[in-house]
């Protein structure tokens, strides 16, 4: 096994711990706080190096096939989600603190597609 290839299954599974975490504390919780952020941004950059990564070993940052086109949807909600998420605290937007879980959620529901497609596949697909 690469050194690459190595790196990328460690920084796609932290960002699965991570991301995870963030989420399914935020919806535990019921009410969006400062730290699940940390987790959100932590998980996305995660992400975002291990699919980097997975895509030097395979020799294109982007297939469009089943894999790379919900592996890019999901990595643009997630960066979308972290950043609404900031915005939300930022303003502190009580009503969308309270409810912002159930965005959470979904994108959490979203990113998973390519996480489990990839390893049952070997991202071949």
């Amino acid at each position: 096994m690469s050194t690459t290839l190595l790196l990328a299954i460690i920084f796609i599974n932290l960002a699965m711990v991570l991301y995870t975490i963030g989420v399914w504390a935020e919806r535990i919780q019921k009410k969006l706080k400062w730290w699940h952020l940390w987790f959100f941004w932590s998980g996305l950059v995660c992400d975002t190096i291990g699919t980097m990564a997975m895509a030097e070993v395979g020799g294109a940052l982007f297939k469009f096939n089943f894999h790379g086109i919900t592996g890019m949807t999901a990595i643009l909600l997630m960066l979308f989600h972290s950043i609404w998420a900031t915005l939300v605290l930022i303003r502190k937007d009580e009503k969308r603190i309270g409810t912002f879980h159930r965005f959470s959620i979904f994108v959490w529901i979203v990113w998973m597609i390519p996480m489990i497609g990839g390893m049952l596949l070997g991202a071949k697909v």
